[in-house]
């Protein structure tokens, strides 16, 4: 308790320090994509490029551009960004056909990586706005927009959603908790614990904030995941606690039955998040993993609380469980009893109709369209949102530098029919080339088409092809920007899908083959998980009804995943228990589910609680996740648990658990658990003295 009560007080100053730290990473795509590839060879060989060009939109009401008072604020502009440290060239973009004539445009080099653009933004942004200010006396105005602009809005849109998700989840999940648990007391303990394993999992991300770039997408998965777990894992100690205190165990006694089956089960469960969510660091992308450490950091925090410092409170804050008494609807052990009783005698009608439910569910994800979107919903009235908006509407939606390397001393690569060709198509606007006077000629290209258009692929595809006919035979084409990084990005992500999908369901297989000592539970899990991710990437696409961020489907098959394993984890977990203390296989399902059904329902709709809170963010991708995460888990915890599993371990019988001996032989043994499933007196030699149940008796729980 002392260990806990250090760390939480310095996660508090870890928090407060290092949150400030966290930023936007940029775009992300893979480090070694070939537009990145081509980003760094105009950086290197034209350093007034930059590593990035952010773009000046003016604008004004009375003034257009060539007015002298407009050109002024223009030059000034240009003269303060220059002085900007690591601002590069500034350069004019010509009028293209179409643009308002009361808007002009400038491109800023920025120079250095994602953070160091991220820090020299405020700068640049003060020091344009402050000299078209006094240049045009307010009659012009300028605004900053461009990748790293957008990047950093984003952080500041995600600092706001997460206050608002912990706004909104929190009470409603205390109120689903006290009711499930039938008092606040019990609802409190949960909620503090899981509270506590946010902050040092929050502060855990916020100190790796202050040795490496981290992306504040990180901070809330972190919290996100670790708050959800964290319900979910004290809950499940809470309820075995309860239950064995109404089987008329002490409090040390009750705790150490609920560590010894719960806590078991609470580390399983964890190992088979971390398992799944570690699949994620195969993926050349940062971002990614820097969510699969948040996540794995979060889960293994949760569970680090629920069993180490939970059984220390249980015991010393006995009476407060059953503190603010909710009247709940009498007997529903019972209920899930005959419910469970029920299944087994007609199994196959339920696990037809589950069967058909999920695969329905899952038909709308064939005609799912992945992309990413840059989410203007969420810059609706930035500076950076507008001037987005504002390039976009004047047909410079989107900038692609094709380099061109040649040899040293053959002079620049000559341009003259491909900007020809360029020009003449009506979705391009402008294009210019320039050369660095040694080895490097590059295009710029300006076109209509929005980076995030699936149609501006086409368009780089296009413009590479007529390179191919109108430059020199052999000429090595290169493509930097966002439409050449975005499609970078979707690339890599279908080619990973597959990886990351053989990683996660072979890491589930070898955690399961250990935890149940059996073939046939862990091939039926991944089957069931299939079945529930399937089903909500399906209602996530009929959801949105437009394009799935391209990085949701990974974060599906790893998080959704590992999550979804929580479930079925505890509830075979239980069954083995009453099988392998000499139940038949019908019996011991029947007292698995049915004590088991209500805390993994219960548990469910926190989880589903906390992710759905992602609805209420600004950012569509983290409505994508919340959406995907709270319907899978609903899924999972109700049609999988409570149909499809039992009806399966039904109709299996004894087969559920066969193992060749051969494998057997290889497994660590299986511990015994039979000495925790009945009451235990006063220890050998002892008096153990324990005060009456304070917390429901046994009538009571079986009622309840």
């Amino acid at each position: 308790m002392v260990v806990w009560g250090v760390v939480a007080i310095a996660a508090v100053f870890v928090v407060a320090v290092g949150c400030g730290d966290l930023r936007s990473t940029g775009l992300p795509v893979p480090k070694d994509g070939a537009s990145q590839r081509a980003a760094r060879l105009i950086a290197d060989r034209i350093p007034q490029l930059g590593d990035e060009q952010v773009v000046l939109a003016f604008s004004s009401r009375g003034l257009r551009g060539g007015d002298a008072a407009y050109d002024q604020a223009m030059v000034a502009a240009a003269q303060a960004a220059a002085r900007v440290r690591g601002a590069g060239q500034v350069l004019a973009l010509p009028q293209v056909r179409g643009q308002d004539p009361h808007h002009a445009y400038l491109l800023v080099a920025l120079k250095g990586d994602a953070a160091a653009r991220l820090g020299r933004l405020p700068v640049l942004r003060e020091a344009v706005h402050h000299a078209v200010a006094t240049a045009s006396k307010g009659r012009v105005t300028v605004a900053v927009t461009g990748q790293t602009p957008l990047a950093e809005e984003f952080v500041a849109s995600d600092v706001g959603d997460l206050q608002t998700v912990e706004a909104v989840t929190v009470p409603v999940a205390l109120g689903v908790l006290a009711f499930g648990l039938g008092s606040v007391g019990a609802a409190l303990l949960v909620l503090f614990t899981a509270g506590l394993g946010v902050l040092v999992s929050a502060a855990m991300v916020a100190g790796l904030g202050l040795m490496v770039p981290v992306d504040m997408l990180a901070l809330v998965v972190a919290v996100t995941v670790g708050f959800g777990l964290g319900l979910d894992y004290a809950l499940l100690m809470v309820v075995r606690y309860r239950q064995a205190r109404a089987e008329g165990l002490g409090p040390q006694a009750a705790t150490e039955r609920a560590a010894a089956t719960a806590g078991r089960a609470v580390l399983w469960c964890a190992g088979a998040v971390v398992v799944t969510s570690a699949a994620l660091l195969t993926v050349p992308v940062d971002l990614l993993r820097m969510v699969a450490v948040a996540a794995g950091l979060a889960t293994v925090v949760a569970a680090g609380v629920a069993t180490t410092l939970l059984p220390l409170l249980l015991p010393r804050l006995d009476r407060l469980l059953s503190a603010g008494y909710v009247r709940r609807p009498g007997n529903v052990r019972a209920i899930w009893e005959r419910w469970a009783r029920h299944l087994m005698r007609h199994p196959w009608p339920y696990l037809a109709s589950a069967a058909a439910l999920l695969v329905l569910a899952a038909l709308p994800m064939a005609g799912m369209r992945l992309g990413v979107d840059v989410d203007r919903a969420s810059l609706t009235g930035s500076e950076a949102g507008v001037g987005l908006a504002q390039t976009e509407r004047d047909g410079l939606a989107n900038v692609t530098l094709l380099a061109l390397p040649h040899a040293a001393g053959q002079g620049p690569v000559d341009t003259t029919d491909l900007i020809a060709a360029l020009t003449e198509d009506p979705r391009i606007t402008t294009a210019v080339a320039l050369d660095n006077g040694r080895d490097l000629t590059v295009v710029a290209v300006a076109d209509r088409i929005p980076v995030d258009s699936p149609a501006a692929g086409k368009l780089l595809d296009d413009e590479r092809r007529l390179g191919l006919t109108t430059l020199p035979q052999g000429q090595k084409i290169l493509a930097a920007g966002g439409s050449a990084a975005l499609a970078d990005l979707q690339r890599e992500m279908r080619s990973a899908l597959a990886k990351v999908a053989i990683l996660v369901l072979a890491g589930a297989f070898l955690l399961m083959l250990v935890v149940f000592r059996s073939l046939a539970l862990p091939v039926k899990a991944i089957a069931m998980n299939l079945l529930a991710t399937g089903a909500s990437c399906g209602l996530l696409s009929w959801f949105t009804g437009d394009t799935v961020n391209v990085l949701v489907p990974l974060m599906a098959l790893t998080l959704v995943f590992g999550l979804s394993l929580d479930y079925g984890v505890f509830l075979v977990h239980r069954i083995t228990e009453h099988y392998r203390a000499g139940a038949a296989c019908q019996e011991a399902v029947v007292r698995g589910l049915s004590s088991t059904a209500q805390p993994i329902t219960l548990a469910a709709a926190t989880m589903s609680v906390v992710f759905a809170g992602l609805l209420v963010t600004g950012r569509q991708e983290l409505r994508q996740v919340g959406f995907l995460v709270a319907v899978a888990v609903l899924l999972d915890a109700t049609v999988i648990r409570l149909l499809v599993v039992p009806a399966l371990m039904r109709l299996l019988g004894h087969r559920n658990w066969w193992l060749p001996p051969p494998l057997a032989r290889l497994l660590p043994p299986m511990p015994t658990l039979a000495s925790f499933c009945a009451p235990r007196g006063p220890r050998p030699g002892g008096t153990e003295k324990d005060p009456a149940p304070t917390v429901l008796s046994y009538r009571e729980e079986t009622r309840s």
